[in-house]
């Protein structure tokens, strides 16, 4: 009987459980599964055999697909896509035509709506929005570039970014009902987030530090370190393994890799920072084409994000972050809005100060995009007694939203127009 009742609480942590979870699912599944399914179906862009990177904004689809990409960043992505690799491929009879692309976009569609329906939760049952509330900054959140294009994206990101915003819910209901966080939700957790991006087992640990009654006893910190050392334990084993303990080329390829993705660009560092990294992840900017091929004669063309000509694009992605810093501020003694923040910070860390891959950091929304609408969240939350000022947040995230959606559609359709001129 316990087993079984543990089984549904899994059930009922991942999926939809209650009447409006179902709604926004399927709205959500409903929006992004049929412009997943036009994209593959009409267009190579998702999946071509000869294109093995950067046909778009990046994201490297056949590596991710066929090898998991870099096991210097990616340690243990190539199980999981061994498996989503092989379901397309029975689909669509071993071959990787329309049928394998609509396969894997249909995925990735499903992964996205499943983190809408998270972030929807956090936002009801952990923040108690009301429900109008919660539906204003779901549709918000919806309409980030992040998910509209990870929606047909087989890529790490668009898995992690649900295994995050899942793993956020999990720490706020564990954490709100004065439990800790168990042995095999921190080692499960660590693996499967780490195993996708190797940064991000840091933001499984994080949280440990905020424990309820953890300082000044010895007892607890010792249990929590142990959970730690069994988790990074599991993780290290699967990893030398894929490697055949090969350590030293762990260490150079990751060497080359930084070397690779953090030399400076053209481009002024603040505007990298502000048009791409926070930017790109949620108002799409006008796009720029270049030239690529695939290093054995086939050549093809690339999209890429552009920084920011409109005052307005500034304004609002200004605006977006003030709303996350003001809510860290003025929520500062709740750990869970401290897990939050860090948790983006971490991304601060590595790709603005670092400067990681932040000539490309649209990309990487799926690590911490989700704690936007999540913070925005909380500062409702902390002034829900404050009538003036709720009204004045509520219609400035109305006047957002809208110019997010009318911006986004717009670049969607010149995005469109790209995939019918070199993809159809």
């Amino acid at each position: 009987m316990k087993i079984k009742t543990y089984f549904i609480n899994i059930l009922k942590l991942v999926f939809p459980s209650k009447k409006w979870e179902w709604i926004v699912f399927a709205v959500a599944l409903s929006c992004y599964s049929s412009f997943a399914y036009f994209i593959a179906k009409n267009f190579r862009i998702v999946f071509d055999d000869r294109i093995p990177w950067d046909a778009y904004f990046s994201f490297d689809n056949r590596a991710i697909v066929m090898t998991g990409g870099g096991f210097e960043r990616h340690p243990l992505s190539n199980y999981f896509f061994d498996w989503i690799r092989e379901f397309a491929l029975w689909i669509s009879n071993g071959k990787m035509n329309a049928d394998f692309r609509i396969v894997l976009a249909l995925c990735s569609s499903f992964i996205v709506s499943l983190s809408i329906v998270q972030v929807f939760k956090y936002l009801q049952n952990i923040i108690k929005l009301p429900l109008w509330l919660s539906l204003l900054i779901v549709i918000f959140f919806g309409l980030f570039t992040t998910n509209i294009l990870l929606s047909f994206t087989p890529e790490n990101y668009t898995y992690t970014l649900f295994l995050l915003c899942l793993f956020n819910y999990y720490v706020a209901k564990q954490y709100q009902a004065d439990k800790t966080l168990s042995f095999g939700a921190v080692t499960f957790f660590g693996v499967i987030v780490g195993g996708l991006t190797i940064t991000n087992i840091v933001k499984v640990y994080l949280p440990m530090l905020f424990q309820p009654k953890l300082y000044w006893n010895w007892k607890k910190i010792g249990l929590e370190i142990s959970k730690v050392l069994v988790s990074v334990a599991v993780f290290v084993l699967l990893f030398l393994n894929r490697i055949n303990f090969n350590i030293q080329n762990f260490f150079s390829k990751t060497e080359e890799q930084y070397d690779k993705f953090s030399n400076p660009k053209v481009t002024p560092l603040w505007d990298m920072i502000y048009s791409w990294f926070f930017g790109g992840n949620m108002l799409f900017p006008s796009f720029v084409l270049r030239d690529y091929h695939n290093k054995k004669g086939f050549e093809y063309k690339a999209i890429f994000m552009d920084v920011y000509s409109s005052f307005w694009s500034y304004l609002v992605v200004g605006l977006i972050v003030a709303f996350v810093i003001w809510s860290f501020v003025k929520n500062f003694k709740n750990r869970l809005v401290q897990i939050l923040f860090w948790s983006l910070f971490i991304d601060v860390v590595i790709h603005c100060v670092l400067k990681f891959g932040l000539h490309t950091s649209y990309i990487y929304g799926g690590h911490f995009v989700f704690v936007f609408p999540l913070l925005i969240g909380w500062l409702f939350f902390a002034y829900r007694k404050n009538t003036v000022l709720i009204s004045s947040l509520t219609t400035s995230l109305v006047l957002i939203t809208v110019y997010l959606g009318i911006n986004n559609f717009v670049r969607l359709d010149e995005f469109i127009e790209f995939l019918n001129v070199y993809y159809k």
